[in-house]
């Protein structure tokens, strides 16, 4: 018998090369993970005389619906204003900004001639100390964007994780091992064979056998079963398919300009009804006018730092709210309308077919449903979809298990009042009250 050599030292060999790499790798990402992180840059030291973080309190009370801290909006950009005028001054201006200027004051002249003769509010409710505390949050220094490897800044409060094992090495390392396996699977079976093959062990030839499409065909039973399913099952897939046809529940069209109801609906908490007011009094909400958008963004040119995801950048944010102006036609710097609009052509996400009768103000005003209950919780979406099916079956199945609103409505009670004796039930839903006519919604 001929001397089988040793098959499981080229495996062992292989494992342990394998053990090794990993440990290695291992070992060096975890110090990576390990190194200790940049010392974060120091704050600014709070101005003599003030505390910024009373003053930031009082800034966002009193002075952020027309001034920012570095960019012009209704009022001067206010960063660093205590270098430009003395503070016995500052404190006449705040307490009754109209009186300076009628002084004659000439630094006062000059400051309510550059910001479009807009008039400051008087504000002789904050003392000098607040004034002070104001002044000191003004006076801190920008703080810049971290900058990472490659030149690439990154907003405030955004973690950058250095030395992380990304998923491509793990992925890496696991494929390794799986063609390690496949390998050593095809060695230990030509060993096997040689082995066998020495020691005069013959292996049975597989018998053949009849294919099973061979002996399915011949089975007439089961092709009959078969072709009745299958006859069965694409009759339920086709009904399927066609009953789909002009259903567009979450469809989620990209607009021109991105508008995030997450943000205005959802953090900002606007009622609905605010930017769509014609679904109040109309058929149809209607899709806002950018005026109305105005009425916030005139002041509002950026967004916050912490508004930023992982998805959506601040400086991402920020172009659509520049689209906003570009179609206005407002320039932030100075504060004007320029004349030159562009149109914006928003896609229409909820379209019911021209044989359908809605009516918004019916269902928002007289039932009182809310927004909600037919778009879904818009205060999450970051972009806006059709929530619901809008179908037939959907508006029948509403109305079948929805009451109607009677409080403060004399039509409704003398409705109530005779159909509920007509069907022996306290209240009366709208389908009770009519709502599965035809007419109500086909004419």
């Amino acid at each position: 018998m001929k001397k089988v050599g040793n098959h499981n030292s080229i495996s062992r060999k292989l494992l342990l090369s394998l053990s090794l790499t990993l440990i290695f790798s291992l070992t060096s990402f975890a110090q990576d993970a390990a190194a200790p992180a940049a010392p974060e840059a120091a704050a600014p030291a709070a101005t003599a005389g003030g505390d910024p973080v009373k003053g930031k309190e009082l800034f966002n009370a009193n002075c952020a619906a027309c001034h920012k801290l570095d960019a012009k909006s209704t009022g001067p950009a206010l960063r660093g204003v205590a270098a430009k005028h003395e503070m016995a001054w500052i404190y006449k201006w705040v307490h009754n900004s109209s009186e300076v200027i009628k002084s004659g004051d000439a630094v006062a002249v000059k400051l309510f001639e550059e910001n479009n003769k807009s008039v400051m509010t008087a504000f002789p409710q904050l003392s000098t100390g607040d004034i002070d505390n104001i002044i000191a949050y003004t006076s801190e220094v920008k703080a810049e964007p971290a900058v990472v490897a490659g030149g690439a800044a990154t907003p405030p409060g955004t973690n950058v994780e250095s030395g992380s094992i990304s998923n491509n090495i793990i992925l890496g390392a696991l494929a390794l091992v799986m063609a390690i396996l496949v390998v050593m699977l095809f060695m230990v079976n030509k060993v096997l064979t040689k082995v066998a093959g020495n020691n005069g062990i013959v292996v049975a030839p597989k018998e053949a056998r009849t294919p099973i499409w061979k002996a399915f065909a011949r089975n007439q039973f089961l092709v009959l079963v078969t072709s009745i399913f299958l006859l069965l099952a694409s009759g339920y897939f086709v009904y399927g398919f066609l009953m789909q046809v002009g259903v567009d529940q979450n469809y989620e069209p990209i607009q021109p300009i991105h508008y995030s109801h997450k943000i205005h609906a959802g953090d900002n908490e606007i009622n609905c009804k605010y930017c769509h007011s014609a679904a109040r009094v109309s058929k149809n909400a209607g899709i806002p006018s950018l005026n109305v958008c105005m009425n916030c963004h005139k002041n509002i040119s950026e967004v916050a730092e912490t508004t930023a995801t992982p998805e959506y950048s601040k400086a991402f944010y920020d172009a659509q709210i520049q689209k906003l102006y570009d179609a206005v036609g407002w320039d932030k710097t100075k504060q004007a309308y320029t004349g030159k609009t562009q149109p914006v052509k928003w896609v229409r996400i909820h379209n019911l077919p021209d044989f359908v009768y809605f009516n918004h103000s019916q269902h928002v005003s007289v039932a009182g449903v809310e927004c909600q209950t037919c778009h879904g919780p818009v205060q999450e979406f970051e972009i806006m979809k059709q929530y619901s099916k809008l179908t037939m079956g959907w508006c029948i199945d509403c109305h079948r298990k929805t009451d109607v609103k009677m409080e403060g409505n004399a039509y409704y009670d003398k409705i109530h009042a005779e159909l509920s004796k007509k069907y022996g039930v306290e209240k009366l839903t709208a389908a009770q009250m009519g709502g599965l006519e035809c007419g109500k919604c086909h004419y």
